[in-house]
């Protein structure tokens, strides 16, 4: 059953290639050539308009991570030139100068004697002087320490005379050289309150630090006020952020960050930091690349120290600013666009992010959009397409109908006398005259553009034609069911092609007597400016004529070309050659487009020399080498070839038209019948030679029946059929 299955899906896919491969879909007036036509170009617009609006996009993400991120940073700056500013002006007071001068006289009497600061009327003083600063601007604290870091005063007792603060030595650096600085965060040694009023040790402090100075501005201590981090730098650090993901942070040379995140919550569901109440990001989160997206539940195979910083964090530690509006992953594993900073001057830098699909959500959109449309569009195309098959096989089924029920227009058809490449010939008669015709119809399944095209040329051309050696078209037309198809005179007879196959040979003043009617066939079509093109013995009829025997009819003009070239430049292609290679001109075979009148007189030469020996010039195993030998090899004269002597003027006559150069052959056919006609065997084939040749050779023969004019064209499977070879070929 699986077999029949596919038997009949394949003998299904048989038929709808035939359908579609033999019908007019091709046809530049067929409907899904206009849906197919409008899916590529908007797709190409589409593309464009794509690409316009990404690069249009991704300047925009860029200008607003640039904006918010300068926006932030000066804010971020005229906070610490503020607290440093405060630091300066506190550490002026020439009260606070003079009791510093004291302390460190007594701290340099004896370092060890901590107890000497702690009861110290100056250190009294001072914490006096403190209180205010406490009290009204809310720092957490007001030190003092030595230029070593020593901590002389302090509002508490318990930071006195420690030298072990983790101060940033850089920034103790500053203050020697008198400037004041800030800071970054570091855990504080000191319990101190949280929100909840529990006391705790190694909660975010940040330090702004001014140089206390001698009266000749020379600096002697440090007087620092103790911030809260969690305030107003991170708050400051979010004056703007983009949408609903967001954020800029701060963070120092090893990744850690310096301000508190906006996803606290999401941070502790990721075990980013612990999952209390207290906990916060600012000191415990790391800018590190976990290498999966850990918002989506993902857990990362690497331990935080083996991670890596992530893209922005690494540019920025090497004192680099810049934006990543591709994407990269930040410390969530979730991909981000970004912009950066580095504040070479606090040792610390500055990123502003934003999710990826948040900041392209309108495009992502759009991009949906057109790919939706897009896909409609192809399924329309789809619809359409098949109907087309649909409709063209209708056609074809109603063409059929026609031409069963043997009526095309005025023409009573009768039966098939035979088909082939490009159509089918029948017996007809006219419905009034009663004149019997040969009817070609172009084939129903090759009715293309194309193929009516040439056959309406055919007809064109061949009706100018008046000679009585060239068969007489009567008729052309096309049913309203679109079949086409002309009406000729019905001849009967043979082709020169099977006259050689059957009788051999032909005698020297017969060959002359029918080539003599050939040539003048040809004069007229080449004064009308018409080249034959397929100048061969299968397209060369014998018939008879008002009493006349051995009438030659020459046939199939599907083939000509006019001398200007236009109907050969829309219906044959580039570089192909258009004849039998028998039969074909060296220049034919070089240069297909650019042949003339003497292409057909080479072919007319070789049709003398096949009458004569019974053989072609050239023979080969494939046509290639046929061709080859075309362009390239002498022909052996006809003497040679039979092995006796042939008459030197007929001779001569037909290997001229065989050479190689067009100059070198005879220049007109006209020219042909002057040189035939003073050959020593012409006038030799009389009328009763003929007469009693076709008595004896045809009219005898009962199996004889009577042809159509394109019978011997219309033959399938003939070693010599008309061919067009693309030379392309001749390279595989």
């Amino acid at each position: 059953m699986n077999a029949s299955k596919t038997s009949l899906g394949r003998s299904f896919s048989r038929s709808f290639m035939k359908s579609f491969t033999r019908s007019r879909l091709f046809s530049k007036r067929s409907m899904w050539i206009w849906p197919i036509a409008g899916t590529i170009l908007l797709l190409f617009l589409g593309l464009m308009v794509r690409s316009i609006v990404e690069t249009s996009s991704r300047e925009n993400v860029a200008n607003n991570l640039q904006t918010i991120l300068d926006a932030d940073v000066a804010a971020l700056k005229i906070w610490l030139a503020r607290e440093e500013s405060l630091a300066e002006v506190l550490a002026e007071e020439p009260r606070v100068r003079k009791l510093t001068e004291e302390l460190i006289g007594i701290e340099q009497q004896d370092p060890d004697n901590r107890d000497a600061l702690l009861h110290s009327q100056s250190l009294d003083g001072l914490r006096e002087e403190f209180s205010s600063e406490l009290e009204h601007l809310g720092y957490l604290d007001v030190g003092l320490f030595n230029l070593a870091g020593k901590v002389l005063a302090s509002s508490r007792d318990e930071p006195i005379g420690r030298a072990d603060l983790p101060i940033q030595q850089s920034a103790l650096e500053q203050v020697r050289e008198g400037k004041a600085t800030v800071t970054r965060p570091f855990e504080s040694l000191f319990a101190r309150k949280t929100d909840s009023g529990e006391l705790k040790t190694g909660l975010p402090t940040m330090l702004a630090m001014a140089p206390v100075k001698d009266a000749d501005g020379k600096p002697i201590a440090v007087l620092a006020l103790l911030i809260k981090p969690e305030q107003d730098f991170t708050r400051i650090l979010s004056v703007a952020r983009a949408g609903k993901t967001g954020e800029t942070y701060a963070f120092d040379k090893d990744g850690v960050m310096l301000s508190q995140s906006r996803f606290e919550d999401d941070l502790k569901l990721m075990g980013l930091i612990p999952d209390r109440e207290d906990a916060q990001s600012i000191l415990n989160v790391q800018v590190r690349d976990p290498e999966v997206n850990m918002a989506r539940g993902n857990r990362p195979t690497k331990r935080m120290a083996e991670r890596t910083l992530t893209r922005m964090a690494a540019s920025a530690v090497q004192n680099e600013s810049g934006i990543d509006v591709e994407g990269y992953s930040d410390y969530r594993g979730v991909p981000v666009v970004g912009a950066w900073t580095w504040l070479p001057e606090y040792g610390m830098g500055v990123a502003t992010e934003m999710d990826q699909s948040e900041a392209y959500r309108s495009l992502y959109l759009l991009r949906y959009t057109f790919w939706g449309l897009f896909g409609l569009l192809i399924v329309g195309s789809i619809v359409i397409f098949i109907f087309t098959v649909i409709v063209a096989r209708k056609e074809q089924e109603t063409r059929r109908a026609v031409i069963k029920a043997k009526q095309l227009g005025q023409y009573a058809l009768e039966e098939k006398l035979g088909e082939g490449g490009m159509g089918v010939v029948y017996r007809g008669q006219h419905a009034m005259l009663r004149r019997p015709t040969a009817i070609k119809l172009l084939d129903i399944e090759k009715t293309t553009d194309e193929a009516v095209a040439r056959f309406e040329r055919e007809v064109q051309l061949t009706s100018q034609l008046n000679h009585p050696n060239t068969i007489a078209i009567y008729d052309y037309g096309r049913t309203p069911e679109g079949v086409f198809y002309y009406a000729m005179e019905l001849l009967d007879g043979i082709d020169l092609d099977d006259l050689v196959k059957q009788f051999g040979p032909l005698p020297e003043a017969r060959v002359i007597h029918l080539l003599k009617q050939v040539a003048g066939s040809l004069a007229e079509a080449h004064q009308l400016g018409v080249i034959h093109r397929d100048v061969k013995p299968a397209n060369i009829f014998l018939t008879h004529r008002g009493g006349v025997y051995d009438f030659i009819k020459l046939l199939d003009f599907g083939l000509v070309k006019a001398v200007d070239g236009r109907e050969q430049a829309t219906l044959t292609s580039t570089n192909a050659m258009a004849g039998t290679p028998m039969y074909l001109s060296p220049e034919g075979i070089k240069n297909p487009d650019r042949v003339d009148a003497r292409s057909d007189l080479y072919a007319f030469g070789a049709v003398g020399y096949y009458l004569l020996t019974g053989t072609t010039v050239f023979d080969g195993e494939s046509i290639i080498e046929i061709c080859m030998k075309h362009t390239q090899d002498d022909p052996e004269s006809p003497s040679e070839r039979l092995g006796k002597p042939v008459s030197a003027d007929l001779e001569q006559i037909i290997m001229q038209c065989l050479e190689k150069d067009p100059d070198k052959r005879p220049q007109s056919a006209s020219e042909l019948v002057l040189s035939l006609t003073r050959c020593e065997e012409d006038g030799q084939w009389s009328l009763l030679d003929a007469s009693e040749w076709w008595k004896v050779n045809m009219e005898s023969r009962a199996a004889l029946e009577k042809t159509a004019t394109d019978v011997p064209r219309i033959r399938s499977a003939s070693a010599d059929a008309t061919l067009i070879v693309n030379l392309a070929e001749e390279d595989e």
